[in-house]
């Protein structure tokens, strides 16, 4: 019996398939948070410069390309477990690995090595991401697609709670070299999921040559929406989470020159910002139903450009516990929490579900410039300026995004049809 319009069923959320949503979510999200938070705080308390950890996000580029290779996992299939479930498994071992090794490394003789395994785990861990949607495409059906995606990326957030919480505690009572091999293992129950469910059945037929792969999505993108609007949604997606990005790209080192132990960073900022993001993605899908799509870009825009005040303001006040639960829960609320969902939401209503692998790829990629590259003059420019003229900077860069929302998604205007679907 389905549930009638409108109304939820519990039965679907507590489903086989919700639980593998959960397990796949966190295993995607914990080596990003490894990447962002764990090997900046280690780097940071063994002496590395500033200048120099902002420098190395620029190994996290994989997540910026991925669409680059997302067309072929959809071609080829591995000779083992599917064409799905054979890639996922590879990319686990090949993450778990890399994040157990780190901790065998000397950053201040080896920084160098460290660079290339940071930027292997990227790689390994932005193929996964690619895989894991697709799988996750294929295993839910049309009515599931909503739910299990909220679902996947609250187990996405969660994973936070490991290499941002639980690894930064335990670095105050265990040497880097037993910190790392804990984390990874948290990647054991995504595997083992893998290996026991079964191949879900594709969306559709894979690509008959990797010409089609390629080309397909890209065309179709571009003929939908036509030359213009194309661009301008390329440059929205590109602007919208930049000045949110480079805020909390040095998070970690900000909290720890302010005077923070990592203790307090792990249980008041990791726990606070996570918690909080939960909340504001759960209310932001909820408005989201009777705003639109339009109106939340606008507000939830407004209240995450609002939020990067809440760290200049941290900068100020220095190293009071209860500024930084504030300024930390506000933001993930309001730009982790409503402005993600509302973007995310903005992302999938731009994809074909013929080519959504790789065109959410792309669209993902595109998101994840900031990120990487942008984030890459964080510490020179926290050098040259001070914590707190960095984070007016921040809020200044995330007015250009909010700019765009008149071309590709106004306010007065009804949220557009989805696209095709085949």
């Amino acid at each position: 019996m389905s549930a009638a319009p409108g109304s939820l069923d519990w039965r679907a959320v507590f489903s086989r398939h919700m639980l593998i949503c959960v397990f796949l979510g966190f295993s995607s999200g914990l080596p990003l948070f490894v990447l962002l938070n764990l090997v900046q705080a280690w780097l940071r308390t063994e002496g590395v410069t500033l200048k120099a950890i902002s420098l190395l996000t620029l190994v996290q580029f994989p997540y910026t390309w991925k669409f680059l290779w997302a067309p072929l996992m959809d071609r080829f299939t591995p000779p083992w477990l599917g064409r799905r479930r054979g890639w996922i498994a590879l990319m686990h071992l090949a993450v778990l690995a890399l994040i157990a090794s780190l901790g065998e490394l000397d950053p201040g003789s080896q920084l160098a090595l460290v660079a290339v395994t940071a930027g292997a785990l990227a790689f390994f861990s932005a193929s996964l991401d690619i895989v894991i949607d697709a799988f996750r495409r294929d295993l839910l059906s049309d009515a599931e697609q909503g739910l299990g995606t909220s679902i996947h990326v609250n187990a996405y957030k969660l994973a936070g709670l490991v290499p941002g919480s639980l690894a930064l505690i335990l670095a105050d009572h265990l040497p880097w070299s037993a910190v790392f091999p804990v984390t990874a293992a948290f990647m054991l129950p995504g595997l083992v999921m893998i290996l026991l469910v079964r191949e879900p059945a594709p969306s559709g037929a894979p690509p008959h040559s990797l010409r089609e792969a390629v080309l397909l999505p890209f065309s179709e993108f571009m003929s939908r929406a036509g030359w213009s609007r194309a661009l301008w949604i390329l440059a929205f997606i590109f602007l919208y989470k930049l000045g949110d990005s480079l805020a909390t790209s040095l998070s970690t080192a900000f909290y720890l020159d302010l005077g923070f132990t990592k203790t307090q960073i792990g249980l008041i900022a990791k726990n606070v910002g996570l918690w909080s993001s939960v909340a504001g993605g759960l209310a932001g899908g909820l408005w989201l139903v009777t705003l639109g799509i339009n109106r939340g870009l606008w507000l939830f825009g407004g209240l995450q450009l609002v939020s990067i005040l809440g760290f200049a303001l941290l900068a100020r006040t220095g190293p009071d516990p209860l500024m930084l639960a504030l300024a930390i829960g506000f933001e993930a609320f309001a730009s982790f929490g409503l402005g993600t969902t509302a973007f995310t939401a903005f992302i999938a209503r731009s994809t074909d579900r013929r080519y959504s692998a790789t065109q959410f790829a792309l669209f993902t990629s595109l998101a994840s410039v900031p990120r990487t590259f942008a984030n890459a003059g964080a510490g020179y420019v926290v050098d040259a300026t001070g914590w707190f003229v960095f984070f007016l900077v921040c809020t200044l860069l995330a007015v250009p995004g909010l700019l765009l929302l008149p071309k590709v998604a106004p306010w007065s205007g009804a949220d557009p049809k989805a696209a095709p679907r085949g």
